[in-house]
């Protein structure tokens, strides 16, 4: 039996995969999503290929374990920044504010750059369940406010965050970034007017 660095075998678990998805979210963000492999891992964490299977069964797993870590506190976010907001322009533009903090933030980078990647279907599922959670906020918002069709214009502004955040990537640049999220902003609270 392997040695345990915690008082439970549950505190040595929990540390374990918080090692390892700290080290795959670090593999991410320094080599590209390309070089996120079990493999890889394996060999960044020291330990065996069958030890890593005891966490993850696949690359999908993987994947969706990081995403699903992030979910929550993203969430977190994203609903605390919605309920310092008074009235529904300043919800619409803090949620796509804080949205675009959080997804062109190093951080979070390698969880957005995952959920893009092309997964399973089981892994997809999990993945949606979670981002749902990012849009219930906002959805809450607007049918507060009475806007017909809520979780629909939810969708629309994350559409609007998505290619955002896209278009931040490809431009880099704090300057290039300002004027992308100021612009997304306006698009999402005010339209074309």
């Amino acid at each position: 039996m392997p040695r345990i660095s915690e008082p439970t075998v549950a505190e040595h678990r929990a540390r374990q995969l918080r090692i390892l998805l700290d080290a795959a979210r670090s593999l991410v963000a320094e080599e590209g999503l390309e070089a996120l492999s079990l493999a890889a891992l394996a060999r960044r964490v020291g330990l065996s290929r069958p030890g890593l299977y005891e966490y993850f069964r696949s690359r999908d797993d993987l994947v969706a374990a990081i995403v699903e870590e992030e979910l929550p506190r993203w969430a977190a976010l994203v609903e605390g920044s919605l309920d310092a907001s008074a009235d529904l322009s300043g919800k619409v533009e803090s949620y796509v504010r804080t949205q675009l903090e959080v997804m062109t933030d190093g951080r979070h980078a390698a969880a957005v750059a995952l959920v893009e990647h092309a997964l399973a279907e089981p892994a997809r599922e999990r993945i949606r369940d979670g981002h749902a959670q990012l849009l219930r906020p906002l959805t809450a918002a607007l049918a507060e406010n009475g806007i017909p069709e809520p979780e629909l214009r939810a969708e629309l502004v994350q559409g609007i965050v998505d290619a955002a955040a896209k278009l931040a990537q490809r431009r880099p640049g704090e300057t290039a970034a300002a004027t992308i999220v100021d612009a997304a902003v306006a698009q999402a609270v005010r339209g074309l007017t």
